[in-house]
């Protein structure tokens, strides 16, 4: 294992840690999760709100990430990641998973930009109910590792029993 993916293998275990203590309650009995204000872990109502916009469609767009080159990024320039461990459209990340991978859920037809294929771009419907978007068939995950535009922590590292992966306007993963 080289000492990049060394690193990123030791942040898994503090990710999640900050996580678990994000989500633990206030003295009002609320919580101030990571990804949705007063709940503990975002429902997929708000997990909807945050990748989407509610009830709007989804962008899926090419964006530079250094050492990567041109990858599928969300609206705000976020990574796009694949796992393994679907299989097909189908997801595998729910509960702990989604808090670390969060999927890209969308509330309409995800909208190709800045390079992206319209014939690539689909969707898949996870158990939830909820709407998440699928890239040459494979379903979309953002990394909350991730804080800003141009990152890609979560490229190349196994996490969740399998290893997850930036994926190229081609469909293909990246190579580093």
């Amino acid at each position: 294992m080289n000492s990049k993916r060394a690193i990123r293998a030791l942040m898994l275990p503090v990710l999640v840690l900050t996580l678990a203590i994000a989500g633990c309650g206030d003295d009002n009995g609320e919580s101030g999760g990571a990804y949705g204000g007063k709940g503990g872990s975002a429902t997929s109502e708000e997990q909807t709100t945050a990748s989407a916009g509610g009830d709007e469609a989804a962008s899926v767009s090419l964006g530079s990430v250094p050492e990567l080159g041109p990858v599928l990024v969300t609206s705000d320039g976020h990574t796009l990641y694949d796992f393994h461990k679907d299989k097909g459209t189908t997801s595998s990340c729910y509960d702990a998973c989604a808090k670390v991978w969060p999927p890209l859920l969308t509330g309409g037809k995800p909208q190709p930009s800045n390079g992206t294929s319209a014939g690539m771009l689909g969707t898949t419907k996870r158990k939830d109910g909820t709407v998440q978007v699928t890239y040459a068939g494979h379903p979309l995950y953002t990394y909350a590792a991730d804080q800003k535009p141009g990152e890609a922590n979560g490229h190349d590292i196994d996490s969740f029993g399998a290893e997850w992966y930036a994926l190229m306007g081609s469909g293909e993963e990246a190579e580093d």
